[in-house]
């Protein structure tokens, strides 16, 4: 019997926790495949003798410990193969892969890269008084995300605070659609397009969450063709410039505005919580899919 580790974690800042493992974990066993989930930092070199594949899905302490998950991501991925694999996952980590699939055709919010306190200075005063989103370039959950207006003190601190800590800082206007909750994340597995979730809403003007805690309002929604076809068009340039191949899975999440017309927000190719609670039958789609990506020996 084919064996398959879901890699979790064991500490959850969002609430409702890991939502996705039970439902995937079912789908897999439906299939004949036994699955079970792994905790990427309790992982022992001998663990790689008990499974297959390893499928990342929700090691959502990783940007506490960014250091001993990339060694580790090195180190597994040496040992058995890793979906979606470490070279993806590495480039995936920061946010400045935008700027390359940016450079591929990808339209993105405009964005100002900033590297130090004289470019923060610059990049602020650049805004006026107008309201910004500043966020780090390696972040989940909104951690270190606020929306602010660019002339405010606190703007000035968030961004020395991120630079400070190694980061590159990104600074965007605000997207009016994104603050009235537009937000669209496009599910695809194996390349096709399962399903799209609204999130709504996540930041409070003038800092910090909206209802003080990081709380998505997961609904299922409908995506145009013109989306979905954005969103393959992302895939195609992330491959492009990844030379990894097609994603085992990718949340794509996007905002379609008056001003830039739809724009990508992030391309999510590793962790994304895959909302199956909304959308069950994609958890059939993501078991089959793993199924056919088993190494041959263990398809036998």
């Amino acid at each position: 019997m084919a064996r398959v580790g879901v890699v979790v974690t064991d500490t959850y800042w969002v609430p409702a926790g890991d939502q996705d493992t039970g439902p995937l974990i079912a789908a897999l066993e439906r299939l004949g495949i036994a699955a079970e989930p792994v905790v990427w930092h309790q992982w022992q070199a001998q663990d790689a003798e008990r499974f297959d594949l390893l499928v990342i899905r929700s090691p959502w302490d990783y940007t506490e410990r960014e250091a001993e998950f990339r060694a580790w991501l090195q180190t597994t991925g040496a040992q058995l193969p890793v979906l979606n694999s470490p070279e993806l996952i590495e480039w995936n980590l920061d946010k400045v892969y935008l700027q390359q699939l940016q450079h591929k055709g990808i339209s993105i919010v405009p964005t100002t890269w900033v590297q130090d306190a004289a470019e923060l200075e610059q990049a602020l005063a650049s805004y006026g008084q107008q309201w910004t989103v500043l966020k780090p370039s390696v972040s989940a959950g909104s951690l270190n995300t606020e929306l602010l207006r660019a002339d405010s003190a606190e703007a000035f601190a968030l961004g020395a605070r991120i630079i400070n800590s190694g980061r590159t800082l990104l600074i965007q206007p605000e997207v009016p659609e994104l603050t009235a909750g537009d937000e669209r994340a496009l599910y695809f597995i194996g390349g096709e397009h399962t399903h799209t979730i609204a999130k709504g809403a996540l930041l409070e003007r003038g800092g910090g969450l909206l209802g003080g805690n990081y709380q998505e309002r997961p609904q299922l929604v409908s995506a145009s063709e013109e989306e979905q076809a954005f969103g393959a068009a992302v895939l195609s340039a992330v491959q492009e410039v990844t030379g990894t191949g097609m994603p085992l899975y990718g949340r794509i999440d996007i905002v379609t505005t008056a001003q830039w017309g739809t724009v990508l927000l992030e391309a999510e190719l590793f962790e994304p919580a895959l909302n199956l609670q909304r959308a069950p039958e994609a958890a059939d789609v993501l078991a089959a899919a793993i199924a056919a990506r088993l190494p041959v020996q263990a398809q036998a």
